[in-house]
């Protein structure tokens, strides 16, 4: 007799229970576990409502679809039928924002890398040139000093 382990069965579970609601056939035959085994998971979750049910991530973005329209009661009505807290609806709401703005921002992103790829390089050029220019007033003005301490000492021979 196979023994699975809880995390594989709450898995299992929250595939055959709401929003997903997948037939018990078509999980047994996905997972390989028989259907009267996973009748009695359902069952047992189902007698158990203080243990919190897993939500897959197509399960959540349809949960943040079918409650996108509705208003604040019908949508903590659905809350409680489904077992979810209303903060964790719109926990998932912000995901699924936030998973669909990435992609655009990559496309943006990579138009603005190469914009700021030609601004590095013509910074470092102009940091080149300037580090040039400094180094070569630098020489100047030691040679000058150079020169007059030396016209200086030959001044006070010649006096």
């Amino acid at each position: 007799m196979a023994r699975y382990g809880q995390e594989f069965r709450d898995k299992a579970v929250a595939r055959l229970l709401p929003p997903e609601s997948a037939s018990i056939k078509e999980v047994a035959l996905a997972i390989g576990v028989s259907e009267s085994t996973l009748e009695r998971w359902r069952s047992e979750a189902l007698a158990n409502p203080v243990q919190r049910r897993e939500w897959t991530p197509a399960a959540r973005f349809e949960a943040v679809l079918a409650t996108a329209t509705m208003d604040e009661a019908s949508k903590g009505a659905w809350c409680r039928t489904n077992g979810v807290y209303p903060h964790e609806l719109a926990v998932w709401r912000e995901q699924a924002i936030n998973a669909l703005a990435q992609p655009g921002e990559k496309r943006v992103s990579a138009a603005e890398a190469k914009q700021d790829k030609r601004r590095i390089k013509e910074l470092e050029r102009e940091v080149r040139r300037k580090d040039k220019a400094l180094a070569e007033t630098a020489a100047l003005l030691v040679l000058t000093k150079k020169a007059e301490a030396i016209f200086s000492k030959y001044k006070a021979e010649d006096e």
